[in-house]
């Protein structure tokens, strides 16, 4: 098996290293011995489905990881480098995310409750599901899952959820993109429930909404 290394992300020095199969493998190792990972370099690493509860990542490059369905219950992400990573469907309850760069990142499907967000000022929409399903379906407008906004009237389900925000969903989604925005603000809309899946189709996305507004009515 070969000796893999994790370096510090400016200073090259070496954090951990150990004789395994994977990088994602190391992590773990690492993660389950209580290594300190804050400044790792672990940029595009594949931690995909990786148990990584409680690490510590403050500071860390985790820019284009794929961080898909990994478990990040109260991971130290303090300021750490999340820009363009894959955090689909992750567990992120609990985390502390304060200063993280989610810039282009994916968030659809992610747990969100609980996190720390540092204090930014996120939009609420009440009754979310419901309000993005009274606009869809107004004369002239559309869901469509295939774009963030095609226009004025027709916008994915993050897509609509920024629309209704106002400037304010806007310039969130200037800052971090179209799905962290979208899913900070469906997290803050709807506290203790994971972000919608927005990478499913129009069909499997209205009948969700659907659901989501009957179950939030009753």
């Amino acid at each position: 098996m070969p000796t893999i290394v994790i370096s510090h992300r400016s200073t090259g020095a070496v954090l951990y290293s150990g004789d395994r199969a994977t990088l994602r493998d190391l992590v773990e190792a690492a993660v389950t011995g209580w290594a300190n990972l804050s400044e790792a370099n672990l940029h595009g690493a594949n931690l995909s489905e990786a148990n990584l509860s409680e690490a510590n990542f403050g500071g860390a490059n985790l820019s284009d990881a794929n961080l898909g369905g990994a478990n990040l219950r109260w991971a130290n992400l303090h300021e750490a480098n999340l820009g363009g990573a894959d955090l689909g469907g992750a567990d992120l309850s609990g985390a502390d995310l304060s200063g993280a760069n989610l810039s282009g990142a994916n968030l659809s499907g992610a747990n969100l409750s609980e996190a720390d967000l540092g204090g930014a000022v996120i939009p609420e929409i009440p009754a979310i599901d419901a309000a993005i399903l009274a606009e869809i379906r107004a004369p002239g407008n559309l869901l469509r899952m295939d774009d963030w906004h095609s226009c004025d009237t027709t916008h994915c389900r993050a897509g609509w959820a920024i629309h209704l925000a106002g400037e304010a969903g806007y310039a969130l989604e200037r800052r971090v993109g179209p799905s962290a925005a979208g899913a900070l603000i469906y997290a803050a809309s709807r506290p203790g429930k994971p972000v919608p899946d927005f990478s499913t189709n129009d069909t499997a996305a209205l009948a969700d909404l659907e659901a989501c507004a009957a179950d939030s009515a009753s």
